[in-house]
C-alpha cells in the first residue's frame, strides 16, 4: 500500500475547499480546490447574445478556459469543448432560447510539472480538470439563474506504475504524477431524477457518469475501468457533500469559505436536495 502525503488512503481526496467569490459583473462565481489544486469559475447569463450565436430553440453555451500564465492554447480550447459536453446535458438550455450563458474558467495553480500553465507546460492534469469542473458547478449553484437537472461533481483517479494489482488512487496530487501509469478525470451528474443504483445511500442523490478521459499505458482493461469508475464515484460523493455543506451559510454578505476534509461526512447529516438542485 502506497504511503501518500498527509497519510491519505488510496480512496481519500485531499481537503476540499469551496469559496463563493461574489465577483463583480457576473451572476455567479466560485473557487474550488483539492488541496493546492484550485480553479476559479464565473457564470454570466442568461444574457443577450450576438445574432451570429443566437439559437432559436435554446441558450447558447459559451466556455472560455484560461491558464495560470500565458494565453490560452490548444489544450485550453480543447478543455473548453470538453466542459461544454459535460455541462450541456446538465442544464435546461431550452428554458432560455435566444440567450447566452457564458462560463469563464481560470486555473489558480501552477508548478514545475506545468499544471495550469497551458501551452507553456504539460497542460491540465486530471485533478486540475476535476477542480475546474467542480468550480463551474459551484458557480452555477451560486448564480441560481440557470435551471439545472442536477449537480455535476468530478474527481481524478490515477493508476500506480509497476503495481501488479493495478492499484488505483483517488485525487492524485502533483508529486504523485511521475508515479502514475495512467490517470483520468471522471465527471458525474447527481440528480434525484435519476434511477437509484442498487445499494446507494438514501441521503445522496443517484449519480450517472457523464464523461471520463481515463487512459493507461497498458492495453485497455474493462475491469480496471470499472474499478476506476467505482473509486471515482466514491470521491464524487465527497465532492457532493462538500458542495452541500458550502451552502449552509449562503445568507451571509461576505465570501463563503467552506473547507471539508477528504472524508465522507456522517450519515446523520441533514440533507435537503432542493438546496443543490436548482
Amino acid at each position: 500500500m502506497l504511503a501518500r502525503n498527509g497519510g491519505r488512503r488510496a480512496d481519500q481526496t485531499r481537503d476540499i475547499s469551496v469559496v463563493y467569490e461574489h465577483l463583480d459583473r457576473v451572476d455567479g462565481s466560485a473557487r474550488f480546490g483539492f488541496g493546492e489544486t484550485k480553479s476559479l469559475a464565473s457564470i454570466s447569463g442568461p444574457i443577450e447574445v450576438r445574432p451570429t450565436q443566437e439559437n432559436p430553440s435554446q441558450a447558447t453555451l459559451d466556455i472560455q478556459i484560461r491558464p495560470l500564465a500565458a494565453l490560452p492554447g490548444t489544450d485550453a480550447k480543447a478543455l473548453a469543448t470538453t466542459l461544454k459536453s459535460i455541462f450541456a446535458p446538465s442544464l435546461f438550455l431550452s428554458h432560455h432560447p435566444r440567450t447566452l450563458i457564458q462560463i469563464v474558467g481560470q486555473a489558480l495553480c501552477g508548478s514545475d510539472s506545468g499544471s495550469g500553465l497551458g501551452s507553456v507546460g504539460r497542460g491540465w492534469n486530471a485533478s486540475l480538470t476535476a477542480s475546474l469542473v467542480n468550480a463551474t458547478a459551484a458557480a452555477f449553484i451560486n448564480a441560481g439563474s440557470v435551471p439545472m437537472r442536477g449537480v455535476v461533481c468530478a474527481v481524478a483517479v490515477g493508476k500506480l506504475k509497476g503495481d501488479a494489482d493495478g492499484e488505483l488512487i483517488l485525487d492524485p496530487e502533483e508529486v504523485e504524477l511521475p508515479r502514475l501509469a495512467g490517470s483520468g478525470c471522471f465527471a458525474f451528474l447527481f440528480s434525484s431524477s435519476l434511477s437509484a443504483d442498487a445499494g446507494a445511500s438514501s441521503d445522496i442523490p443517484p449519480c450517472s457518469l457523464l464523461w471520463t478521459n481515463y487512459t493507461t499505458a497498458a492495453p485497455f482493461d474493462v475491469a480496471e475501468l470499472s474499478r476506476a469508475r467505482e473509486l471515482a464515484a466514491k470521491g464524487a460523493r465527497q465532492v457532493w457533500f462538500a458542495l452541500k455543506e458550502s451552502l449552509a451559510p449562503r445568507g451571509t454578505s461576505t465570501p463563503i469559505d467552506a473547507k471539508v476534509k477528504g472524508e465522507r461526512p456522517s450519515q446523520d447529516m441533514e440533507v435537503d436536495d432542493e438546496k443543490v438542485e436548482i
